[in-house]
């Protein structure tokens, strides 16, 4: 629009009007865009594969910077998946067994192939691994699954009797063995007390087949005991969690071992819990389901068949090391070590990550606003006085913008600062800052049309494009950072690309005699003039962009309307005033002053006498505090004041 109607005003050929409008189009299109941000992705995926972790899908980089739940499995993750059972602890509950027959028997329910880690360590705790089939025949092995969660061999000893015997979770083998109530109160209270030292239970049944065929239901189920099983944490698992913690990733464990393992309260609300235990493959998949409507980034670990719906679900499916075929091909992202640790590391490198794409892609948008501004400030004037700026900066504007997009290309390469939070497109606060950084620079630019330069039009142009060359380049260092932009230092490549587009911008301000782009040179005076001039007015950039976040989060106007604390003038917003009026309530509530001298005591009183009294009054409710809960006699006088007795006729 603005650059017709130049050409109606200013009685231009429709040439030069075309040529402006296609000066505009190509420097509103982000021709870098793709190559920058398929580029940061690309160098960002290599620094992951360096620390473990391999992406397959690109995008999974930037949704795990936003990750704010990440369901961990227990066994393997959390822990070293390397169990040990102690044999003192075995409990037996059938008479006439011993301890010995309880292992003998959990290790017959056992692979000797192809073992899981379960299966070796139960094995391994017999004298020779060969007695688990010693003396028998196998006749049918039922190998584990999630649904059943136990495992059943049928077998035949050297007397030709058949007999089965399985290993599983406690409540499938008391659910198998249909034992009575007694019963299940006494087992629960041993896996209770296996839970309180942190060691897993797994029960252990045997039965009769007088039938001498596998297929047969065979004789009812006997519980004969109980095995601990301890499975060591992993010895970075408390302060990797608290990382995770600290960067606002919520850790929740889900695990299919019994809920007392887990220790972890499930409330009914999924979003509130802190873990899910004994929970089927279906499960995970509601609960990914259940926490992505609630508006969460949800990752998830995994390692089995089972986990791979839930994977597949998840906004970052992540298999864990030595995970199955199925895991990996569900999964996001596949890592090679194991633990937690590495997760932990991949979202602060993929945070690093966005931040370089964010940068860029703000910068960008509050560059291109400062242009258009400028644009439109011009176009306004057009309006208000049916005249132009007389001079024609399109094409120096062309030569400034790909500049510029020589330059924030390095942005892939920045030193950032991975956000302490889950990141994302903060699309109101970009837009925002962009119009009112643009705006205000924009209006800066305008003071360039000085009376000493308007009669030379040629170097009128030179300075701006000088001008617009420094404000739109600068302004990436105070995009860039969250803090003041000249404390988180940027990378040197950066600086080297900014300092060699800007000695160039100079030399072609200072030199250049272009008849085309109707640029001529200003000479040195008029350049150090805009250096120092850009210089003084990017100092409030900092101010300002502070100012649009706080007005944009909302406090502001909470204070305004709310507390109306916006505008007052007393110190500290008043705090010292309600200091005195909640002293002035301690005062009246222990005895201290009657209820209607408190305005007397109000006038009469200074701020700092009130506040010295609430701290008195604060001590003396703590020194109460304390002695009630560690004196004999304040608990007596607690409890009987609570009862409401008379603490005279019980002395």
């Amino acid at each position: 629009m603005h650059a017709m109607l130049k050409s109606a005003l200013n009685n231009s050929s429709n040439r030069d009007g075309v040529d402006n409008l296609l000066v505009l189009l190509i420097g509103g299109i982000p021709i870098a865009m793709p190559t920058v941000l398929s580029v940061t992705m690309a160098i960002g995926s290599h620094r992951l594969s360096q620390q473990g972790a391999f992406t397959k899908r690109m995008i999974a980089i930037e949704e795990m910077a936003g990750m704010d739940v990440l369901c961990s499995d227990k066994t393997g993750t959390l822990t070293l998946n390397k169990l040990k059972v102690d044999r003192t602890l075995i409990e037996v509950f059938t008479k006439g067994v011993e301890k010995e027959h309880v292992l003998l028997y959990a290790a017959r329910a056992s692979r000797t192939e192809n073992q899981d880690v379960i299966d070796a360590a139960i094995v391994g705790m017999l004298a020779d691994p060969k007695e688990a089939r010693a003396g028998i025949r196998d006749i049918h092995f039922l190998p584990f699954n999630p649904v059943d969660k136990r495992i059943a061999l049928t077998y035949i000893d050297s007397d030709g009797n058949w007999h089965r015997a399985s290993k599983g979770a406690p409540k499938q083998i008391l659910n198998l063995c249909n034992c009575k109530e007694d019963v299940r109160r006494k087992v629960h209270s041993v896996i209770d007390k296996f839970a309180e030292r942190g060691l897993r239970s797994l029960a252990v049944a045997r039965q009769q087949v007088p039938e001498k065929t596998k297929d047969a239901p065979g004789a009812p189920w006997q519980l004969i005991g109980l095995l601990p099983l301890f499975d060591p944490p992993r010895h970075d698992s408390a302060e990797t969690i608290r990382r995770a913690l600290n960067l606002g990733v919520n850790v929740k464990m889900i695990t299919d071992k019994d809920a007392s393992v887990a220790s972890l309260p499930v409330d009914e609300l999924i979003e509130k819990a802190d873990g899910f235990a004994g929970v089927f493959p279906e499960h995970k998949y509601e609960i990914v389901k259940r926490l992505q409507e609630r508006k969460h980034i949800y990752g998830m670990t995994g390692d089995g068949v089972n986990d791979a719906p839930a994977l597949k679900k998840a906004d970052i499916g992540i298999a864990v090391a030595d995970a199955t075929d199925a895991a990996r091909s569900a999964s996001d992202i596949v890592l090679t070590e194991p633990g937690l640790s590495v997760i932990i590391s991949a979202v602060l490198t993929s945070r690093a990550i966005f931040q370089r794409m964010k940068n860029y892609t703000v910068s960008h948008i509050q560059a291109y606003f400062c242009f258009q501004c400028t644009i439109l400030y011009s176009t306004g004037q057009a309006f208000l006085t049916s005249s132009l700026v007389p001079f024609d900066f399109y094409r120096s504007m062309l030569f400034n913008y790909h500049s510029y997009c020589g330059t924030i290309m390095t942005i892939s390469k920045d030193r950032v600062k991975p956000s302490p939070q889950p990141d994302s497109w903060k699309l109101k606060e970009t837009f925002s800052t962009g119009i009112v950084l643009g705006g205000y620079l924009a209006l800066m630019t305008d003071k360039f049309n000085v009376r000493s330069l308007r009669d030379r039009p040629e170097e009128m142009m030179a300075t701006l494009y000088l001008q617009v060359s420094i404000v739109s380049q600068a302004l990436i260092f105070v995009t860039r950072s969250r803090s003041w932009s000249f404390v988180e230092r940027p990378g040197l490549l950066l600086v080297s690309a900014f300092f060699a587009a800007q000695l160039v911008a100079t030399l072609i301000a200072v030199y250049a005699n272009w008849g085309f782009a109707k640029i001529k040179g200003m000479g040195w005076g008029w350049a150090g003039v805009i250096w120092f001039y850009n210089v003084v007015t990017n100092i409030p950039l900092d101010l300002i962009k502070f100012a649009i976040r706080y007005v944009l989060s909302g406090k502001a106007w909470d204070n305004l309307l709310e507390n109306k604390t916006a505008f007052t003038t007393k110190k500290d917003y008043g705090k010292e005033e309600r200091e005195a009026q909640w002293a002035t309530a301690q005062r009246t509530l222990h005895g201290l002053q009657p209820p209607e001298t408190s305005n007397v005591f109000n006038e009469r009183s200074s701020y700092r006498e009130l506040s010295e009294i609430a701290e008195q009054a604060k001590r003396r409710a703590e020194v109460a505090r304390l002695r009630e809960l560690n004196t004999l006699k304040g608990h007596v006088e607690s409890v009987v004041k609570l009862k409401g007795l008379d603490i005279d006729t019980i002395q």
